[in-house]
């Protein structure tokens, strides 16, 4: 295992990364593009998840 495995981003993380707004994360979460998981009341996503997304890309 890497320590990459372990790292959680937050919503508010992802936005910065990607120059998006949070409504456009919930809906690339929602649409089953980006995988997530829910802590408590808070969404966190996988690095590794999050790499997956960067690499597979959106559909316009």
């Amino acid at each position: 295992m890497n320590i990459e495995d372990f790292k959680l981003y937050t919503i508010e993380e992802i936005t910065g990364i990607l120059k998006v707004t949070q409504r456009t994360v919930y809906n690339y979460i929602k649409g089953g593009q980006l995988k997530a998981i829910k802590i408590g009341k808070y969404w966190r996503i996988k690095h590794t998840d999050f790499q997956n997304f960067i690499d597979k890309g959106t559909k316009a």
